[in-house]
């Protein structure tokens, strides 16, 4: 029998319409994302009517491990597997399901981990699978708001006009990027929040490492993800990485590639003019939710008043977070880099959909100064004609104009939940 989850309250995803399209064409839908992020709540509550099974469970683990073929043939014809990571040579067997029967939505996966990027998958399933990629809470879903922001400022939508309140107002940035979007985190107080962080990086590291890549000792990779921590937001540097945790370059690499497998870590390439420089300029390493990157680093919300600066890089992951999530909500893709010259001139995060190019810079204060919009122009520059706009994002109430023939606009950093 292939019992569901107990039921437990449902907090509305933005993907829910990506992921009824696909299921309405597509003979397998995969849905990806980072364990615990809500992954089988949104393949339950979207199909509730289909068969489940958890490849968590070590019945069905076992069987389709002994014969991953029988297993896929006695499926019901439209059934969820969760966790698909744990038994990748079913891919192959639900592939040639799939060639004798192409029903759209026959197949919908889960999986903690990126199949696309795993050595032992057998087939890709390349024109029968869509893949979906599921993250963390965003700040708009939590608070149960569109989160069109993004949307609003690439459609050239955004209301720019002086706008807002002047008055000081209680800041909740402190406490939304200690929480992080872990639904098991943020529903929790502080210390029992931080409890779970810790413990989930525990059950990553003995559980679900040892299902994509053959390490001996997971509490390596442990530590490297808290060395990381401290570093994210800010460039990798893979050689001082390997120096610090007293490992060679490829171990550091080998373990860099199972975080980014498992959706912990991410490597925000550079930008640069000419698509072949982007190669071989260093990338910015972020952890994918702020609250795991806090709780390994010891940074707590009291910290953020003694001294915002601490917080600084802090704040540029959970700000990419929001806004990687919102672009995967976005109908036309839309791809993130990092912008840093040789004169060390940088821009947070560059946004691109096709050639067109914005610009986001990232501040920890409650007011703007002039030079805070110095690599937005440095950006535009670069960019010539394909350069759409810029903003600052900071901790004021107001929008305020910065450079309106280059569409540059300081914004209060809530509006990414309020708009």
């Amino acid at each position: 029998m292939m019992l569901k989850p107990e039921n437990q309250p449902y907090v509305k995803r933005h993907l829910e319409n990506a992921l009824a399209l696909a299921l309405a064409d597509t003979p397998v839908v995969c849905l990806l994302g980072p364990r615990q992020s809500g992954k089988s709540t949104l393949a339950i509550h979207q199909a509730p009517d289909r068969a489940y099974l958890s490849l968590d469970d070590q019945n069905f683990f076992d069987l389709a491990s002994a014969d991953p073929q029988s297993f896929v043939d006695n499926l019901p014809e439209y059934v969820t597997i969760d966790e698909i990571q744990r038994v990748p040579e079913l891919m192959l067997a639900i592939k040639r399901s799939i060639d004798t029967n192409r029903k759209p939505g026959r197949f919908l996966l889960t999986g903690s981990a990126n199949l696309l990027q795993l050595p032992r998958l057998a087939d890709s399933l390349a024109g029968r699978m869509e893949t979906i990629e599921l993250q963390t809470f965003s700040e708009a879903e939590k608070e149960g708001t569109p989160g069109r922001f993004l949307e609003k400022w690439l459609g050239g939508q955004l209301d720019t006009t002086l706008s807002g309140s002047s008055r000081p107002k209680a800041s909740t940035l402190p406490a939304r990027i200690i929480a992080g979007g872990y639904p098991e985190a943020f529903q929790r107080k502080p210390a029992r929040a931080r409890q779970w962080q810790a413990q989930y990086i525990q059950s990553i590291i003995e559980r679900d490492i040892h299902d994509i890549s053959q390490v001996k000792d997971g509490s390596d990779v442990a530590r490297c993800i808290e060395y990381l921590s401290h570093q994210t937001g800010g460039l990798l540097n893979v050689t001082e990485t390997a120096k610090a945790l007293g490992h060679t370059r490829a171990t550091v690499e080998k373990y860099l590639a199972i975080l980014e497998k498992l959706y912990l870590v991410r490597l925000l390439p550079a930008w640069h003019r000419n698509s072949g420089k982007r190669l071989v300029k260093a990338p910015k390493i972020h952890l994918c939710d702020s609250g795991l990157a806090a709780a390994l680093s010891g940074r707590t919300e009291a910290m953020w008043m003694e001294d915002r600066s601490r917080f600084g890089h802090l704040l540029e992951s959970f700000i990419v977070q929001q806004l990687r999530t919102q672009a995967s909500w976005q109908e036309s893709k839309v791809r993130l880099w990092h912008y840093r010259d040789k004169d060390k001139v940088e821009v947070d995060c560059v946004l691109m959909r096709g050639n067109q190019t914005w610009g986001v810079e990232v501040k920890a204060a409650n007011r703007i100064k002039g030079s805070d919009g110095k690599g937005l122009k440095r950006l535009a520059k670069q960019a010539g004609s394909d350069f759409q706009g810029g903003i600052v994002l900071y901790e004021g109430t107001t929008v305020l104009p910065m450079d309106r023939d280059l569409k540059l606009y300081a914004v209060p950093i809530s509006q990414l939940w309020e708009s």
